[in-house]
């Protein structure tokens, strides 16, 4: 019989709804349950596309001895990381404090009634292996330690809640400065693979955080170095099977130092920024390889993870028929029966299908062995030759591979994460001049802005027709940051609106205006034993550090210092911590530059069609440090900030912080402006 989770939406409950465990969605029968029966909790967190969630729900979830164990001695919660990030960073985070040592997916954890954790771990066996206890033998141990340590568990439960307490940051009276900025850059020079690109050693994971302050970075008139790392890294991940050759997209991250065989989940929370990043490369570049992953990154968006109303999905799984990247791996006979000797010939030189297997010792993960340049050369035919086989060759496999059993998809859409994916659009729509990918982006906005903004608030997650869960910083300072980009791929008066909207939602229900900075969880949230307040990045940016460079943008297009304020406030409190650490709170480090130096906001206004040579000379000018919004003559519903007076030719007004420069009249004038601005 199904349990409680069948009247879920989430993808990743839902897979566990036929269970013999008594599962409960987290919520307050669940929780009142544990305190009535005076049960521990047994809190499991994962999320669909999660490979060794799927190992340890087939050993464990499945098993009808394990789940008489569970059910006897816990009350069963489950919860899916993806809609529930609160509950996710709190657990994490006291993980890390039990067992003095990181955690991940699946996560394992044993609560008191009152949610306080005093045991954990991640993946467990059912059996003892890989030196861990067996889940089975587990089980009734637990149970006994919390029947016979009450008063134990008591004592260390307090620590517990004064260690949680001790992580916030707290307000200190500090001058800014840009000093962390250059000490962040040392520290990620200091820790840069010079061979294979990206930070440290494997798993190497694409971290497009770093990797975008340090394209900003080396702009500003820092270390060129720097921002050689971030393109070298990007190519080195385009060339490797971190990303897919064949079908565009990039993996979750590389199980080797060198980007060749990746954990195959593909979530939509990397593909976004890791699009504007692209992007932004190419503009420094104009390598057309660039160009090549951001046109099949966008064709995999629309083909795989797109609702036909406009969101996106959240994931694909990294499993197919219950193996780990089935869906995307080779052999040279499979490839060879579906391609002329001619393709052959040209692809697997390329790809690495000439060489010895790269994962498990028998399965071939395309990577780019060897550029096309040099294939063609050992062939002796033309380079057009060998593009043309290649091309043809990759359409075949494509085709070939879609008639496999396709991993599973996670078809909840998350606010946050569509946020990401509108940013990356918008800033790939304007350096490649996608007005179809403009649309995109601004569907997928309104796709949010109908069905996840209801009475002037947000609601985190969507599906089956059902919007659910109050949203979280990620989700309004993603979002207000993602219509600030787009509105500089188009300008629509509603936008701007929804972005007073959600900033405005942002300093009355998120920010602590005594210490400063803004919570993870809004001010009429479930209250739970702890309410963090992020700054570092992690696999996404740091909200906070998104809230202020939002804000302050915001602030200056509109002259509105509340944002500002704010902004200011939030920087001060974590600024001790920036100091101490800068490199991992890079996006934090983005806002203080732009704080300390604020970015020079562009206003063009003219006739429609002579706004195009101008959109087309700054696409490719890569201007981090300006906020450009194009407003043709025709447009209504402008603030009286942006509103510039209509003229027969192309004007540009730059205003820095609280002055405006007087008019320029070539886009040329325009940029050489900007980039002396920005430390060019």
């Amino acid at each position: 019989m199904p349990n409680r989770l069948s009247q879920e939406t989430s993808p990743y409950l839902l897979q566990h709804a036929d269970n013999p465990v008594d599962w409960h969605p987290w919520g307050e029968e669940a929780l009142t349950s544990a305190r009535r029966q005076d049960k521990p909790i047994l809190l499991s967190i994962g999320y669909s596309s999660c490979h060794w969630c799927h190992v340890m729900a087939h050993e464990s979830f499945e098993d009808a001895e394990v789940a008489q164990a569970m059910n006897t001695h816990f009350i069963n919660i489950k919860v899916d990381r993806e809609e529930r990030p609160d509950l996710d960073q709190i657990y994490q985070l006291a993980h890390q404090m039990l067992a003095q040592r990181g955690g991940g997916w699946p996560l394992t954890m044993f609560l008191t009634p009152q949610q306080i954790p005093f045991f954990g771990g991640t993946y467990f066996p059912k059996q003892p292996r890989y030196q861990m206890p067996g889940f089975l033998d587990l089980l009734p141990r637990v149970a006994a330690f919390y029947a016979g340590h009450k008063s134990e568990i008591s004592e260390q439960n307090a620590q517990m809640l004064a260690a949680f307490d001790a992580t916030s940051p707290t307000k200190s009276s500090v001058q800014l400065a840009l000093a962390p900025i250059d000490k962040a850059a040392r520290e990620l020079a200091a820790s840069f693979d010079p061979v294979w690109g990206g930070f440290g050693k494997e798993p190497k994971f694409p971290r497009p955080t770093e990797l975008d302050f340090c394209l900003r970075y080396a702009t500003a008139g820092g270390m060129l170095r720097v921002g050689e790392m971030a393109l070298f890294t990007l190519d080195k991940m385009q060339q490797g099977g971190i990303y897919d050759q064949l079908g565009g997209g990039f993996c979750r991250y590389s199980v080797d130092a060198h980007w060749a065989i990746p954990h195959f989940e593909k979530m939509l929370y990397d593909n976004g920024p890791l699009l504007g990043l692209y992007a932004d490369a190419y503009a420094l570049t104009g390598a057309p390889r660039l160009r090549q992953v951001c046109e099949e990154t966008v064709g995999w968006l629309v083909r795989e993870m797109r609702d036909a109303a406009g969101g996106f999905y959240s994931a694909l799984d990294a499993d197919s028929e219950h193996e780990e990247g089935k869906f995307y791996v080779w052999t040279p006979e499979a490839a060879q029966a579906l391609l002329t000797p001619e393709e052959y010939a040209v692809l697997a030189p390329h790809y690495g299908l000439d060489g010895p297997p790269n994962f498990e010792a028998k399965h071939w993960h395309f990577v780019i062995a060897k550029p096309l340049e040099a294939v063609a050369d050992s062939l002796s035919i033309s380079i057009e030759s060998s593009q043309q086989a290649l091309t043809s060759a990759r359409d075949k496999l494509f085709a070939a591979r879609e008639n496999r059993v396709r991993p599973g998809r996670d078809d909840k859409v998350l606010t946050s994460w569509n946020a990401l994916m509108i940013k990356g659009l918008a800033r790939a729509a304007q350096v490649f001049d996608k007005p179809e990918w403009v649309r995109l982006a601004q569907q997928a906005v309104d796709f949010i802005r109908d069905r996840l903004w209801q009475n002037g608030r947000l609601l985190a997650s969507y599906k089956n027709g059902q919007a659910k869960l109050n949203a979280y910083l990620d989700d309004y300072a993603f979002l207000l940051d993602a219509l600030l980009e787009l509105m500089q791929t188009e300008f629509r008066a509603q936008d701007l609106v929804f972005a007073q909207g959600l900033a405005d939602r942002l300093l009355t229900q998120f920010e602590d205006p005594a210490q400063g900075g803004f919570y993870f969880t809004s001010h009429d949230h479930e209250r739970l034993i702890h309410r963090p307040k992020p700054g570092p990045d992690q696999a996404t940016p740091s909200g906070n550090g998104v809230a202020v460079c939002a804000l302050q943008r915001l602030g200056h297009v509109l002259g509105e210092t509340r944002y500002l304020d704010a902004a200011q406030r939030a920087l001060t409190l974590f600024y001790p911590a920036i100091s101490s650490q800068p490199s991992g709170y890079t996006t934090l480090l983005i806002g203080l530059k732009e704080n300390l130096s604020p970015p020079d906001i562009v206003l063009i206004r003219g006739p429609t069609p002579a706004l195009a040579p101008w959109r087309a000379a700054l696409a490719l000018a890569y201007l981090p440090h300006t906020v450009t919004l194009y407003l043709p003559n025709a447009t209504t519903g402008l603030p009286a900030s942006l509103a510039k007076p209509e003229t027969s030719q192309v004007n540009a007004w730059v205003c820095r912080g609280v002055s405006c420069l007087p008019a320029v009249t070539t886009p040329e004038a325009l940029i050489a402006l900007c980039k002396g601005a920005q430390g060019d």
